[in-house]
C-alpha cells in the first residue's frame, strides 16, 4: 500500500467491498471494512481510491434513506432485487440520471466567491436547493445557463484570471473535515421545540448542543422524534447509529405520513435519514455521525437552520471501542479508547450558529441533539461524562418518572441548560420582562416541593403549614398541568412559547392569590377544590387559536377566591 494515506477509502477483493485505512506501518495497512469480509481469500486485489471517506453533495439528498457511509438503501434493495443487501453493490448516493431545473441567480460577468449562490433547484416542494460556488473557487462568471440538468452536467464556468473552473451541481466533501464558515455567532437565539419542559426550563439555543441520557424505556427516541417534528429547524437530519431496527422502521413509516406543521406537506419533504442499526456493520456505524454532520453542514451553508438527531452515541462509542480493540490500542476507562472524549468533541463542535461563506452574509445553524444510552441508566459511565463535558444542555431522563407515565420523563431537579441566562434576556424582551421571573419562581417551587416531600415521608402531611401545603399543590399543578405533555395528543403534542408563557403565568398567579387567601382565613379544601382548578388543568388542551381564553382565567381565579373569603375578613385579592 505504498503511497496510501490514513483514512483513504479502498475497494477490497474481486467484489469490491468498501473499506477505510485506519492504520499504516511502512507499506502495511490495516483496513476497516464496512461490509462483511467472510469469503475473502489471500491474493485478492485491494485498490486504493486515493481520497478519504467522502459524501456526495447535491440535489437529491432530502427524502433519501442512507446507511452510515451514504449508500442509498432503497436503491441498493432495487439493485440487489432482494430485501437482503448483497455485498459489493456500488450505487451512487445521488441519482446521476435525474434532471433538475436549474435557475441562475447570477449573470455573466458577475464576480463570485466561495459560498455564493450561483442558482437554485427545487429539491422538494418545501426545500429550495441552493447551488453554491465550491470551496476554494472564485472568479468572474463566464457562462451560466438555465434549464434541465443532471448533477454531473456543467451549470456554470468561472474565470479566475485565466483559469477556468467548471461548476457542477454535484460536489464531494471528506466527512471528517469540517466545512469552513465566515464567522461564528453567539448562542443567544432560542430554538423553540414546542416541548414545555425544554423551552421553559432547559432551553437549547439555535446552533446549540444537547445531551439526552437515560435508561431503556425512558423515552429518548420519542423525545427525538418530537424534536424532529416540532423544532424550529428547516432541515432535519436523523441518524440512527446502533438504533434498533424496529425503531428506525417506525421513523420510516411515521415521517412520510406525518404532516409538517410548517408547510402542511409530509415531514420527509425536509428530512434525510441515515441508518446504521444494531444489526448493520459496526465500522459504518462509527462513520455514520460524520456523514450526518457533513450533510447538515452542506444545508447550513445554504443558509438553513438544521436539526441533527443522533440516536444513540453510546452505540457509536461501542463501535469505536470495537475498532480500537482490533487495532490493539491501549484501552482507556471501561475499555473505550483513550481518545473517546476528543472524538466526541470533534463531532459536537461542528454544531453552531454562524455567518456562512459567501458575499450575501447568510446565517445558518446546526443544532445537535445526541441521545446517550448508559447501561442501567448509570450516568457516571465514560460516554455520558465525556458528552456532558462538551454539550451545554443536559436533559436527564428519569426511569421513575417514566414508570409513573410522566412524559417527557426529563427530571427537572437534575437537568440543566447553560444557555438559560442568554435566552432569558431574549424572552424577557418579548414578554415584558416577566419570563425569567416566572421561570425562576416555578423552578424554586419544584425544588421546595422536593424538600417538603422528604418532611412528609418522615412525619406526615399534617405537620406542614398551610403555606407549605399550598407550595405542594402548586408544584403538583406545575408537574401535571405544565410539565407533563402527551406526544400522541393532537393538541398537547406542541405548545407555542405564547401558550407556554400564559400557562405558566396562570399557575403562578393562582399560587400568589391562593397564598393571600390562606392568610385571610380561607380553608385549604375550599381553595384546592375551586372549579377554576379544572380549567387550569385543561389549559394544555386549548388549541393555539384559543389561547386568548387563558388570559380570562386570571379574572375567574380572582372572582372564585373572593367568593370563599370568610365574611368579615378583609380581602385584598384585587
Amino acid at each position: 500500500m505504498t503511497g496510501a494515506s490514513m483514512y483513504d477509502v479502498v475497494h477490497i477483493g474481486e467484489i469490491g467491498l468498501v473499506g477505510e485505512i485506519v492504520e499504516l506501518e511502512g507499506d502495511k495497512a490495516s483496513i476497516q471494512a464496512y461490509e462483511e469480509t467472510s469469503g475473502l481469500m489471500p491474493g485478492e486485489p485491494v485498490v486504493c481510491l486515493g481520497e478519504p471517506l467522502s459524501v456526495e453533495l447535491g440535489p437529491g439528498i432530502i427524502e433519501q434513506f442512507y446507511d452510515g457511509i451514504q449508500r442509498p438503501l432503497e436503491l441498493i434493495e432495487q439493485a440487489a432485487e432482494s430485501h437482503f443487501i448483497s455485498r459489493g453493490i456500488n450505487v451512487p448516493a445521488i441519482d446521476r440520471k435525474k434532471k433538475w431545473n436549474f435557475e441562475p441567480r447570477v449573470k455573466v460577468g458577475d464576480l463570485v466567491e466561495s459560498g455564493d449562490i450561483l442558482g437554485v433547484v427545487q429539491e422538494t416542494v418545501v426545500v429550495e436547493h441552493r447551488i453554491l460556488v465550491p470551496n476554494g473557487v472564485k472568479g468572474k462568471v463566464k457562462t451560466i445557463q438555465s434549464g434541465e440538468r443532471t448533477v454531473e452536467e456543467v451549470v456554470a464556468v468561472l474565470d479566475d484570471e485565466g483559469t477556468l473552473h467548471e461548476v457542477k451541481m454535484l460536489q464531494r466533501w471528506p466527512v471528517r473535515q469540517p466545512r469552513p464558515v465566515a464567522k461564528r455567532l453567539p448562542p443567544n437565539v432560542p430554538m423553540s421545540t414546542g416541548q414545555r419542559v425544554v423551552d421553559a426550563f432547559f432551553p437549547i439555543a439555535l446552533g446549540g448542543t444537547a445531551c439526552v441520557p437515560g435508561p431503556f424505556g425512558s423515552g429518548k427516541t420519542v423525545i427525538q422524534h418530537q424534536f424532529a417534528k416540532w423544532a424550529q429547524a428547516q432541515i432535519v437530519v436523523y441518524v440512527g447509529c446502533g438504533e434498533r431496527g424496529n425503531e428506525m422502521t417506525d421513523v420510516l413509516l411515521e415521517f412520510p405520513e406525518l404532516e409538517d406543521p410548517q408547510s402542511g406537506h409530509p415531514l420527509m419533504k425536509r428530512t434525510t435519514l441515515i441508518a446504521n442499526t444494531s444489526n448493520m456493520p459496526v465500522a459504518a456505524r462509527e462513520a455514520s455521525i460524520y456523514t450526518a454532520i457533513t450533510l447538515a453542514e452542506y444545508y447550513r451553508d445554504m443558509g438553513y437552520s438544521v436539526a441533527l438527531m443522533a440516536d444513540s452515541t453510546s452505540r457509536w462509542a461501542e463501535a469505536l471501542r470495537e475498532m480500537s480493540g482490533r487495532l490493539e490500542e491501549m484501552p482507556g476507562e471501561e475499555g473505550y479508547p483513550a481518545y473517546l472524549g476528543t472524538r466526541l468533541a470533534s463531532f459536537y463542535e461542528r454544531a453552531g450558529r454562524c455567518i456562512v461563506k459567501g458575499g450575501e452574509g447568510r446565517e445558518g445553524s446546526i443544532s445537535v441533539i445526541g441521545a446517550v444510552s448508559p447501561p442501567g441508566g448509570d450516568l457516571s459511565e465514560p460516554v455520558t461524562q465525556n458528552t456532558l463535558r462538551v454539550t451545554k444542555v443536559f436533559w436527564g431522563l428519569d426511569a421513575n418518572l417514566a414508570y409513573q407515565r410522566h412524559f417527557p420523563a426529563i427530571n427537572w431537579l437534575s437537568s440543566y441548560s447553560l444557555y438559560t441566562e442568554r435566552l432569558d434576556a431574549y424572552w424577557d424582551e418579548k414578554f415584558d420582562d416577566e419570563w425569567s421571573g416566572l421561570r425562576i419562581e416555578a423552578m424554586s417551587l419544584l425544588e421546595e416541593e422536593d424538600q417538603l416531600r422528604e418532611v412528609v415521608r418522615l412525619v406526615g402531611i399534617d405537620a406542614l403549614s398551610k403555606e407549605e401545603r399550598m407550595v405542594l399543590e402548586t408544584a403538583k399543578s406545575l408537574r401535571e398541568d405544565f410539565l407533563h405533555q402527551n406526544a400522541f395528543h393532537e393538541i398537547d403534542t406542541y405548545a407555542s412559547m405564547d401558550k407556554q408563557f400564559k400557562m405558566l403565568k396562570t399557575i403562578v398567579r393562582f399560587h400568589h392569590l391562593g397564598m393571600d387567601a390562606l392568610r385571610k382565613g380561607v380553608a385549604m379544601n375550599a381553595l384546592f377544590n375551586l372549579p377554576v382548578r379544572e380549567q387550569i388543568a385543561r389549559m394544555r388542551y386549548l388549541e393555539e387559536a384559543q389561547i386568548a381564553q387563558i388570559d380570562k382565567l386570571e379574572d375567574t381565579i380572582k372572582e372564585q377566591i373572593n367568593g370563599i373569603v370568610p365574611v368579615g375578613g378583609e380581602s385584598n385579592v384585587a
